[in-house]
């Protein structure tokens, strides 16, 4: 078993699958071990099945945002945030509709709701709702309630902690199935977890965060309204990472203040002593990279993410689609494979704004010298010489380009999330096998 897991990352992920969906069962089983309450009816059953499946799905949301690198390391961590947040709107509806069931097989059940007068059982009960709708509406609506992002992470912290502690408390409170001792020993141990969990990364992690700081080098202005922040590790050696991988940085306040962002390296990832983001000037924090000081300590969490060359030694070569700065984790790979002197060839489909626009433009052109690179730039506004490819990578440019033999090559898209589903859309009618594509997304947060 354990042969099979190191060698297929498809195992590894089966594995995890099967991991989740045995937690979340697990307790539900065990709870219909005896004693059952009698005289029930199936809606009554249904009702508490779904509660508690909706708890311990929720327990489990607090693994998958832990950052744990043996899981993150099988789905990348864009993937697992994905899953945390969809996930999260199953739990939330299970949870809604456990007391519905009850209401409406029961409308006295409805007096409940009246905190003041109700038992502790029912007040734990209200309380745990009201946090779990406070924390998704504050999710799925923070932007547009302008929340601003460190707020957001230490509401959402205490609203998790809040729905999921007073949700096992109702629980506990009901007894009709923890009245054995044992039983409410496993539930407090998941809750228990649960907390340790959001403390190792509140806590514990900033806190070794602290202890391996980097000093800013160096500001780079690039092309395309994007900076360069070069950092150097200070007092310890560093980390070297996978060619397309990403760290979360904290720049200039403490690691504890959660105001992180999560950026790709532009480096090659064998240089430990060196580490380069390249960020564009988007948002509050990204415009502000340009007056940042030589000196200014970081931190730095990670490195984190699967896509990278590195998971396929085999292959017979790549094709690179990138747009915009969706080239900055594909620029890690061109480095560190012409450091590597890699002798497979490399395709890279570069859609840009204007000539003038294309970050890494002269870096892209000495690599040619070094590696067997092709570049193909793509003008959404070119100027009245340019020669070249204009308008959106689309199916007609891409099957231009792409070798003869499909299947032999794996493909890497960075880019907007609307070129990515289009070029993903492209390759698929071009007979790609989804296996080899791979696809990194800007926003995690």
């Amino acid at each position: 078993m354990q042969s099979l897991l190191k060698k297929s990352p498809v195992a590894i992920a089966t594995f995890w699958i099967a991991i989740y969906l045995f937690i979340t069962s697990l307790p539900l089983v065990i709870l219909l071990l005896h004693p059952v309450p009698q005289g029930r009816s199936f809606w009554i059953e249904l009702s508490v099945a779904l509660g508690f499946i909706g708890l311990a799905m929720m327990m489990l949301q607090f693994a998958l945002t832990a950052r744990i690198n043996r899981i993150e390391a099988s789905y990348g961590v864009d993937i697992i945030l994905q899953f945390h947040r969809y996930i999260s709107l199953v739990a939330f509806a299970f949870v809604l509709i456990h007391p519905i069931i009850l209401f409406v097989h029961d409308p006295e059940t409805l007096g409940l709701l009246n905190v003041f007068e109700a038992p502790w059982r029912a007040r734990a009960a209200v309380t745990a709702t009201v946090a779990l709708i406070a924390l998704v509406v504050t999710s799925v609506w923070r932007q547009k309630l302008k929340i601003p992002y460190e707020g957001w992470r230490i509401a959402h912290g205490i609203f998790a902690v809040l729905a999921v502690g007073l949700g096992l408390t109702h629980a506990i409170l009901v007894q009709n199935y923890l009245a054995f001792f044992w039983k409410m020993v496993l539930w407090c141990g998941m809750g228990l977890l649960a907390l340790w969990l959001l403390i190792y990364v509140r806590v514990v992690k900033p806190w070794f965060m602290l202890k391996k700081p980097y000093l800013v080098e160096e500001v780079i202005e690039q092309r395309g309204d994007v900076w360069t922040l070069a950092l150097r590790p200070r007092g310890h050696d560093g980390f070297t990472f996978h060619p397309g991988q990403f760290a979360w940085i904290t720049v200039d306040i403490s690691p504890f203040r959660m105001r992180e962002h999560p950026f790709s390296m532009s480096s090659s990832g064998d240089h430990s002593e060196r580490i380069e983001f390249s960020i564009k000037a988007l948002g509050d924090f990204t415009k502000t990279v340009k007056d940042i000081k030589p000196g200014t300590k970081a931190f730095l969490d990670g490195p984190y993410g699967v896509f990278t060359i590195d998971r396929y030694w085999d292959s017979a070569g790549f094709v690179l689609i990138a747009g915009g700065i969706g080239i900055t984790p594909i620029m890690s790979m061109l480095a560190t494979a012409a450091e590597r002197e890699d002798d497979r060839p490399f395709v890279l489909i570069y859609g840009s704004r204007s000539w003038d626009d294309i970050t890494f433009r002269d870096e892209l052109e000495a690599l040619k010298d070094k590696i067997d690179l092709k570049v193909v730039h793509v003008l959404r506004k070119p100027s009245d010489d340019w020669s070249g490819e204009t308008g959106y990578v689309d199916k007609d440019l891409l099957e231009r380009y792409l070798p003869r033999h499909r299947g032999s090559r794996q493909y890497f898209i960075c880019a907007s999330p609307k070129m990515m589903d289009q070029v993903e859309a492209a390759l698929h009618e071009l007979e790609v096998p989804v296996t080899n594509v791979h696809m990194e997304h800007f926003n995690l947060v």
